[in-house]
Order: structure tokens, then sequence, then C-alpha cells
């Protein structure tokens, strides 16, 4: 073969210093570009063989198959596959020319034959050239599946000039071989090619094998020595021999046929690959080849319905390559709540997210997703609603949110949206208002607010539970929606009979007189004897505003308003409500129309507006101390009278 030499080809003037500074961020993605390259290389091989195009099988020594080998001496890397290899021609064509995409030359060639287009990933040439991201010297030697066909080597100190001659390379297929940098060699050795390999090729569709030409040594001289040793003891000597195995698992569950995996399948498979030591609620197993090429499984997973680190929740691959975690333009936010792998082989492993931002392909795909998500849980609802609801508990955080960022999954899910109650059972917004009630009582904490969900349970209400805090946000926006029902915290409305206008503010003064009020909100109800002398109202709107002013006051670094200004703005006002058929509430109407013992009747109020503030959960350090001592007084006198 004559020798040749000359500049790298490219469509855009000074491309290769973008390619080496921007396009890739992170300086490890050059194994996985040449990884894929070879995993690209066998299966366009087999695809030949398939058509009748090559020679049956795979190399006549083995299986198709990748090796890597590490030199830490010289400070070379290689990647070897044997696939379909190169000619001449297709060297100076697919590395000479940055720009021309060898994956799409071959499907077109062979189109005729084969509109199966999956398999093949398409990256050799501007992937390729992420070595010299590395690299000082690169060199590639090639043999070409065609019969008869000469080997070639490519060589480059650069990745601009290149030097073309002919390979010793007696086997079908390509050695890519990196001369590291010194910076590379400082950032690369043996463990952190390993650990890059199985963050990017763990799933690698062809066998990997990783060679460490110094751990090979070290175990020679190691073997060298016993066989000294046992010829010197007149022992027979038995070789142990270096056992390669891959490195990687080339069938990942999700390329199976659902039918064909059992849960403990599903199971094991989300442990190995999510470290999570507890079992996954349930999954949707995703596999189709139209509209969209795309594979994978969605795992739900235990979350004690708490947000959790969201980071690497869900994998994306192609073709079996990692790509990212978490590519928001293929999979909506609300997502990540999940945890899963995704093989989009129609996406490009490199790919600006504005490029993804803009691809209608894209969007239908995210559309889709979004689908079978909402598709399983109603399946789960309609056929299984004991099982769902026994889930509800660690998925209410992913729906609630997904209801909120996605009108497509709200409109799927907003009808086995659950509630629980504070009986324990769940029930559907349309479950909660079908009867005469259109609003929903709920509250926060059903053990301190015991005394008002029992009252509103008296009223005929189921009271559901909203104690999380994306709950708050969530009641908000479900009003949006429905404007014509309203969630109402349990304290906010009380049952009962309005005194009238006289009774109103005779109480009203006395109580604003005893606790040194004279601007509290007092109103007077007829809510039975068997209730507390007193409640503590606050108005649902009231209640938000103060939420909304902790979230300012949390942001007060930022805002330059004042604590005053943020107490007009979002004002604070709880309304005490007496209960005139309270019996202690007719005694102190008596004492004071007596006028006799005026202290007795102004402890007798603190009492009763502390005992109120305790039920309400309001009540403060100062005011507990009180109600307890004079709690504490009452027991002592009712022990003395027994």
């Amino acid at each position: 073969m004559d020798k040749k030499s000359g500049k790298v080809s490219v469509t855009t003037e000074n491309i290769f210093p973008v390619i080496r500074q921007w396009l890739y961020e992170d300086k490890d993605i050059f194994i996985r570009e040449l990884v894929s390259n070879c995993a690209d290389a066998i299966s366009k091989h087999k695809r030949l063989a398939e058509m009748g195009k090559a020679e049956e099988g795979a190399d006549p020594n083995g299986d198709y198959s990748i090796k890597i080998t590490y030199d830490d001496d010289s400070k070379t890397i290689s990647f070897e596959d044997n696939g379909i290899g190169m000619t001449e021609e297709e060297v100076e064509k697919y590395i000479n020319q940055i720009a021309f995409s060898g994956a799409l030359d071959f499907v077109t060639k062979y189109n005729q034959e084969s509109t199966d287009k999956t398999g093949i990933i398409g990256h050799f040439g501007l992937g390729f050239y992420s070595a010299f991201m590395v690299a000082d010297d690169v060199t590639i030697d090639t043999k070409s599946f065609i019969p008869g066909s000469e080997a070639v080597r490519w060589h480059s100190a650069d990745g601009m000039d290149f030097e073309i001659t002919g390979s010793d390379r007696d086997t079908r297929g390509t050695v890519i071989t990196l001369k590291l940098s010194e910076e590379a060699t400082n950032q690369f050795d043996s463990a952190t090619i390993r650990m890059t390999l199985r963050k990017y090729c763990y799933f690698a569709p062809a066998d990997i094998y990783y060679c460490d030409v110094k751990s090979d040594k070290l175990h020679e001289e190691a073997e060298e020595k016993r066989k000294k040793e046992a010829e010197e003891k007149g022992e027979e000597f038995i070789p142990d021999p270096v056992k390669y195995v891959p490195v990687n698992n080339r069938s990942p569950l999700w390329i199976k046929k659902p039918s064909e995996c059992t849960d403990d399948e599903y199971k094991s498979f989300y442990h190995s690959v999510f470290n999570d030591g507890r079992d996954p609620l349930f999954w949707i197993h995703l596999n189709m080849d139209y509209p969209f090429t795309l594979q994978g499984i969605l795992y739900f997973p235990k979350t004690d319905n708490v947000y959790q680190n969201l980071e690497g929740r869900i994998k994306i691959y192609n073709h079996q390559i990692f790509v990212a975690d978490n590519i928001e333009e293929i999979i909506p936010d609300f997502l990540f709540l999940l945890q899963g792998c995704l093989d989009c082989s129609d996406l490009p492993l490199n790919v600006s997210r504005s490029a993804l931002q803009q691809d209608e392909y894209v969007k239908k795909l995210s559309g889709h997703i979004i689908k079978k998500v909402s598709d399983k849980l109603n399946e789960l609802f309609k056929k299984q609603r004991e099982d769902f609801e026994k889930y509800w508990s660690d998925i209410a955080v992913f729906v609630k949110y997904g209801m909120m960022k996605e009108e497509k999954f709200y409109e799927k899910v907003e009808d086995i949206c659950l509630y629980k109650t504070t009986e324990g059972e769940f029930k559907t917004f349309g479950e909660l208002t079908s009867g005469d009630h259109k609003n929903i009582r709920y509250t926060t904490d059903p053990k301190a607010q015991a005394a008002y969900v029992e009252m509103s349970r008296s009223d005929g209400y189921d009271v559901v539970v909203m104690d999380h805090e994306i709950d708050n946000n969530f009641m908000s926006f479900h009003e949006y929606k429905k404007p014509d029902n309203r969630f109402q915290r349990v304290d906010s409305e009380l049952s009962g009979t309005d005194s009238d206008e006289e009774t109103q503010n005779k109480l009203k003064d006395i109580f604003r007189a005893a606790l040194g009020n004279d601007k509290m909100p007092v109103f007077a109800k007829a809510m039975g004897k068997d209730k507390m002398p007193a409640f503590i109202r606050e108005a649902e709107f009231n209640r938000r505003n103060k939420e909304m002013r902790e979230q300012y006051e949390r942001m007060m670094a930022l805002s330059q308003m004042s604590p005053e200004e943020m107490a007009e703005m979002f004002p604070e006002t709880e309304e005490l409500v007496i209960n005139t058929d309270s019996p202690l509430v007719t005694k102190i109407e008596a004492l004071e129309s007596l006028g006799t013992d005026k202290e007795k009747t102004d402890r007798l109020i603190k009492h009763v507006y502390d005992q109120a503030k305790l039920a309400h959960g309001t009540l403060d350090s100062e005011g507990l101390e009180r109600f307890l001592k004079f709690n504490s007084e009452l027991l002592a006198k009712s022990v003395e009278n027994i």
C-alpha cells in the first residue's frame, strides 16, 4: 500500500478545537464513544451476516467481543473489536471527513435489503475524535470483512494531520490505540477506567473484556515464582491462567419481552442498578418499535413520602450505552421521582439540549412516556384498588407533583388521586364531594386537631389528612382547576347556631376585658353541651396568608420589606368562638353578672382561652404553664371533694 498523508477535512472552519474543548463536558466520555464505535462495528457485521452479505457468525476464534487494554508502563489504552472493519477508502471517508456519518451511509447503502435501522449508533467520525481530548497520539489498525481487502493503519498526533499506511493486522475488525497525554495519565488509571466502563458501558450490547497489562505481568511473575517453588519441591505445577470475564451485562432486562420477565427478575435488576435494598412497589416495562423505538423499565420505589435526592434516578441509554441521567427534554422532571432505565435508540449520543427542546420526536416521546405511566396507575386503580391504596403513601407526592407540573398527566389521573381520611380510608375527590358537601374538610395534624376533626365528622364530613409540605400548593392548584370546590381546614368552619347580637356583644366585652385584648375577634355560637367551651377559628385564607408570610420571612435576606410591612401585607387574625351551650360559659356569664370575685372569673376565662389555644395547637409556653398550673389547682379541689 502506498503511503498517504494530508489534513483531515472538516465542514466547519476550526471545528476540531470545538469538539475537543466544548462538545464533551467530561473527558471520560471518550471511553463511551470509542466503545460505541466498537459496538457499531459489531452490529454492522451481524446485520450483514443476517443478510448474507458477510460470512456467518463471529470471529473464528470466538464470539463477537470488545477488548480494552490498558498499559500503565507505556501509558496507552486500546479499544479492539471484531466487527466489520474498514477499507482504505472507508477510513478516508469516515475518519478524514469528520462531518460524514458512517451509520447514515451504512443504512442508506443497505436499506433496500433491510428497513430495520436499529442497532447502529452511528458516531464513528465525530465520536472517534473525542480520543484527542486525552491522547497525544492516536492510531487505527483495521481490516475490512471484505475478502481480499488489505489492512490499513491511520495515525495522527493532533487530530488534524494524518498518515495512512499498510497495517500488519491479519483479522477482521479494528483496534484504536491512544497514547495518553500527561494530563490524562494523572486522571486515568486502571481503576478509573474500570469505573468509567461500568458507568457508560455496563449494558453494552457486546461482551467487553478488560485487560490491565501490569496486572497480567504481575500475575505472570507470580506464576513463574510458583512454578519454580513447585519444581524445587518436586511437586506438580498446576498453572492458574488469567481468566477474563466480561465486565458488562449485554442483556439488560429491558430488552426482553415483559411476558418473559418474572417479578424476581424485575426486583433483582432494580437492586443491582440502583443499590436500593428495598423492593420497588411496582414497575412499567416499555418495549415498543412503533411509533417510537423505546425500551426500558420505570420503577415506583418506596419513598416514605419524602423528598429524596433525584440525581441519577432516570438513566437514559442509546443502544444500551449510557448517555446521561435525568434528561428533562426527554423525561418530564416530575418523573424523576421514579427510578428506571430508558433506551431511546433514535436519539444521538451527542446532541445539544436546545436541539432536543425543538425536536418534535422528543416531544412526542415525552408525551408517550407520560401516557404509559398514567395508564399503569389507572390500571392499578381500576383492577387492584386495594394494592393501589397500599402504595399511595409512597406515590402520593409523585402523583400530586405530576398533576401540578404536567397538564396531560393531570387529565389522566385527576379521578384516581386519593385522599386519606382520619378514619384510614382512601377516597377520590369525586367520592368526597358526591354528597351534600361540595367542599373538603382537611386536617394537617389529626391528633392535635382532634376536637375540630370530631366536630367536622359530626357534621357529616370525611376529614382528609393533608400533612405533607406539597399539600398546600396542591390544594391551591386543585382549587384553581375546580373553583366550585374548596379545601377548608377543620378549624376554619365551626358548626352551630350564631347567638343573637346582644349575647355576642356581651361575651365579646367579657372575654376581651379578661384577656386584655380589646381588638380580639370574639364570636358566640350554640355548639352543644358536649363540646368545649371555646374554640379558635382561623379562616382558610388567613391560614394561607400566614404560610405565605413564613415563606417570605425565610427569604428576608432577599427582601427589602420590614417586619411591620410584612405583618401589614399578611395579617394574622384568629377568632375566638365561645360555645354558649357550655355549662362553664353559663357559669362565667353568671359570675360576671353578679360582679363578685372578678379575679376568679378572669382566671376561668383565661383557662377557657388557653384550652382553646391548646386544642388549636397554637398555645405558647407561657400560656401552657398557666393552663397546667390552673388545671392542677382544679384537680386538687376535686380530690378534696371526693
